[in-house]
């Protein structure tokens, strides 16, 4: 009697997710020690967020020679939009940049966490 040993790989799904930023612009309360780093010492956090992200680490950094839009962090916003398919406007994405940065990192680093994605090993069975 012989038996065989039959593993299937796990197929890549495309899970579709809400079409909608995960959190709000002023949902802080939802990870409070993170908002607190983002506001104490938002380049740190930004570079931390953007290296998650897949970018290098000193990217946001590059914001000190910008001008009154921050480019750094409104181009994070518009690609995690594209990304993730999040329906919003560039001009939201340009006054949150400008007016509300540490907010607007913050909620990029929340949809990071939602959005993260494991791939697990379905199941293995003898036959």
């Amino acid at each position: 009697m012989s038996s065989k040993m039959v593993i299937r790989q796990p197929q890549p799904v495309m899970i579709r997710e809400s079409d909608e930023w995960g959190s709000g612009i002023c949902d802080c309360c939802d990870d409070v020690p993170e908002c607190c780093f983002a506001f104490w010492c938002c380049p740190c956090f930004a570079c931390i967020t953007t290296k998650k992200y897949g970018q290098c680490l000193c990217l946001p950094l590059l914001e000190i020679f910008g001008g009154c839009i921050p480019p750094i962090t409104m181009s994070m916003r518009v690609s995690m939009r594209q990304r993730y398919g999040i329906k919003d406007t560039m001009c939201r994405d340009c006054a949150f940049a400008t007016f509300c940065t540490s907010c607007s990192w913050c909620q990029m680093s929340r949809e990071l966490k939602r959005r993260d994605i494991q791939v697990v090993l379905v199941s293995a069975k003898n036959t």
